[in-house]
């Protein structure tokens, strides 16, 4: 059964904010250190771009306060977290409260911040910033990989987080 909505039943935005949800996505902790202390936040607008030169693409709400403290580091850490780590999704999206309080994870030399238990973990750096309306959209080089196969990733689809089953 489809599902329409008269105009004056729904605002547009609402509507298409659910479209957007029908595209199941992976979910990203993008983080880094500030001033000797963790900060990052978590996006599901992530996708790889370019091979050569190696690029992915996270998309950051205008209105972030988070984005500001973290592009001013050399590096940041994007990991893609795994199936049990929704709380942890939940607490980097939070505006209220320590997102890294009982979270274990690990920095480089450059202060990029990676979360324990992700599936994948990408050191980048910003290569390019491009505005799309109330987003921006970050392009980073990917300068290094570490893959954790073994470990399932965490899904968000229609507003939910879902875990993938394996076919064999």
């Amino acid at each position: 059964m489809t599902q329409a909505f008269e105009a004056s039943d729904v605002h547009p935005t609402l509507i298409l904010r659910q479209a957007f949800s029908m595209f199941p996505t992976g979910v990203v902790a993008v983080c880094a250190m500030d001033e000797g202390k963790p900060v990052g936040m978590a996006v599901n607008s992530f996708s790889s771009v370019s091979l050569e030169p190696a690029l992915v693409s996270v998309c950051v709400a205008n209105t972030s306060s988070t984005w500001p403290r973290l592009k001013k580091s050399a590096n940041i850490g994007l990991s893609v977290l795994g199936a049990d780590q929704e709380s942890l999704s939940r607490k980097l999206s939070s505006r209220h409260g320590d997102r890294f309080e009982g979270v274990e994870w690990t920095v480089n030399d450059d202060g990029a911040l990676f979360i324990e238990g992700a599936t994948l973990w990408l050191d980048c750096r910003v290569h390019d910033q491009l505005r799309g309306g109330d987003h921006e959209i970050i392009l980073f080089e990917v300068l290094q990989s570490h893959l954790f196969p073994q470990v399932p990733p965490l899904v968000f689809h229609q507003s939910k987080y879902l875990g993938l089953a394996h076919a064999s």
